[in-house]
């Protein structure tokens, strides 16, 4: 089970969950860091409900946009998603565990990382796990950061990095991100494709 962790001193931001890591994982997604609570939906990743990840997924996974999603009490099915990463191997996390929010907003670009991701500390725990997939462009220059590499990928691009580990940078499924639905569906799509086949 995940449990709030979050803590604050000064302003800054402890990461509110625990690492999502299925035994299983193929692939490891790795965001920024959540937003704030009050525009959480549920206690789980990518918890904003006007956030299109779910949506992404449903339609790859089950050719229904609206499978993760609970209409009535506008948020996701949270159970059924955590069922089906654990039987997929998806496995999730950001690459700040502590943060100063410059703004009182979700952007990134206000995102002031306190304290940086351990990777290679999640990967040990997911030997099958081959793949980081990011969501930004903020998550993508900390994993290059992080793996001291000479170049970034731009979106719906790969990098190789280390001991046969790739790093997808996929676009944002947030709704402020300009590109339509499908064509991000197509994106994360051939991700998966890669990843799973």
């Amino acid at each position: 089970n995940l449990e709030n962790i979050s803590l604050s001193t000064d302003g800054m931001e402890y990461h509110p969950l625990h690492p999502f890591l299925p035994e299983k994982c193929r692939v490891l997604f790795l965001g920024s860091f959540p937003p704030q609570r009050k525009r959480w939906c549920m206690d789980f990743y990518y918890p904003n409900f006007i956030n299109d990840h779910w949506r992404i997924e449903g339609q790859i996974w089950f050719g229904d946009k609206n499978h993760f999603v609970d209409a009535e009490r506008k948020c996701f099915k949270m159970n059924e998603i955590i069922a089906f990463l654990n039987e997929k191997g998806i496995a999730f996390f950001d690459t700040a565990t502590a943060v100063n929010r410059l703004k009182d907003n979700a952007s990134d670009a206000f995102l002031e990382i306190v304290e940086h991701t351990d990777i290679e500390a999640l990967l040990k725990q997911m030997p099958k796990c081959k793949t980081i997939a990011t969501t930004g462009e903020k998550a993508t220059t900390e994993v290059c950061a992080y793996y001291m590499t000479e170049s970034v990928p731009s979106p719906n691009h790969q990098l190789a990095l280390k001991d046969g580990l790739t790093l997808y940078r996929l676009p944002s499924s947030s709704r402020a991100y300009p590109l339509s639905f499908d064509k991000k569906v197509e994106a994360y799509r051939r991700m998966f494709e890669t990843v799973f086949t």
